[in-house]
């Protein structure tokens, strides 16, 4: 059985890790990766590669950013050279990026079975680029892996065949319990950082609702800037929401944060497990904090991982004001949620490969 699986984001490639790792493990099985270059800088593409054991991309098609409409409809006609030429038995996707929804119709029109991991995943709010993704995408698979009980749910009520859904738990949980040692071994930035466990708050801003937002992306700043008065707060700098402060002059916002270009995900790992608490717009970001037991603040108006706010683990905070994202966040320094297994058992890829295979 031939696999192409089609990747493109920092997300992808720590979800494809746990996935690629149990495919090698079956003989019968041909794995080609595609990376459509959705992230293409080494700080968000080639350090997750080396560092997490990722095969080098049988094909990098190297498209690079753009306008939504444009960037996919590249994506769309790169990938589907490749597949014509592969002739893969099924194309896998994950998540809900340009490159996913590419992926599964290039798939589509070709008559190639297509497979997505994460499905199920709805915000509700069809403004984000993300929710569309996931829809369609979810729409023309053959094949659904979901990573919770909710996410199942929405596909059924949906009227997608429960045939097609495979609740196998999530991906990242498998990265998060396989890498967490690692880091521990290996990765110094709280030492290259000068940062103390459990004394700092780890912040990621990245989302386009956000950093395309003059009024809300000030009010996270503003919020963050306030409460690194009293607690170390570290951003991870994404390129976009650094190209956005840039072009409209407003650096000064940072004023107190510690800035510091994206890390690997080694790296990323050991500052969220030690975090005092993780305030974030990424929806990945949200489920480690809760993998490694951090109290974690939303900065949006609505979340995917809606079990992490019901076993009050997470808590939505809408950027309306740095006053009211400063509070939220001081508000939860300290707190801890429910326990539960809402994610699987940590061997959601071995399931995966195991319906794949069969």
């Amino acid at each position: 059985m031939k696999i192409c699986t089609v990747i493109g984001a920092r997300p992808q490639f720590i979800k494809a890790a746990s996935v690629s790792r149990a495919l090698s493990a079956v003989p019968d099985i041909r794995e080609l990766l595609i990376h459509t270059g959705q992230h293409y800088d080494s700080n968000m593409s080639d350090v997750f590669f080396s560092e997490l054991g990722i095969p080098a991309p049988s094909h990098n098609l190297g498209i690079g950013s753009g306008n939504h409409g444009a960037q996919t409809g590249r994506m769309l006609e790169a990938l589907e050279q490749v597949m014509l030429k592969e002739k893969p038995d099924w194309v896998l996707v994950y998540g809900d990026t340009n490159s996913t929804l590419a992926g599964a119709l290039a798939a589509v029109k070709l008559h190639i079975p297509v497979a997505h991991v994460e499905a199920g995943l709805r915000s509700f709010n069809k403004c984000m680029p993300e929710e569309i993704n996931r829809i369609l995408t979810d729409h023309a698979a053959d094949l659904l892996f979901t990573p919770t009980t909710t996410a199942t749910r929405h596909l059924e009520r949906e009227g997608i065949s429960p045939a097609l859904i495979d609740q196998t738990g999530d991906v990242m949980y498998d990265a998060a319990l396989y890498f967490g040692d690692l880091a521990l071994r290996k990765s110094g930035i709280l030492h290259t950082q000068r940062l103390n466990p459990g004394q700092y708050i780890l912040s990621t801003v990245h989302r386009a609702e956000n950093t395309d937002n003059p009024d809300r992306l000030a009010a996270i700043l503003e919020g963050l800037s306030t409460i690194s008065a009293e607690i170390p707060v570290i951003l991870p700098m994404h390129p976009r929401t650094r190209a956005t402060l840039e072009r409209a002059g407003r650096q000064s916002l940072l004023r107190g944060i510690t800035l510091i270009d994206p890390v690997g995900y080694i790296d990323m790992i050991m500052l969220e497990r030690n975090a005092a608490l993780i305030a974030t717009d990424s929806g990945g970001v949200q489920k480690e904090a809760y993998f490694f037991q951090r109290p974690c603040v939303t900065l949006r108006n609505e979340t995917e991982w809606v079990e992490l706010v019901e076993m009050g683990w997470n808590t939505l905070c809408p950027p309306e004001s740095g006053q009211a994202v400063a509070s939220s966040i001081l508000r939860q320094i300290g707190t801890a949620g429910q326990t539960g297994t809402p994610y699987g058992e940590g061997d959601s890829a071995d399931r995966i490969v195991r319906r794949l295979a069969s």
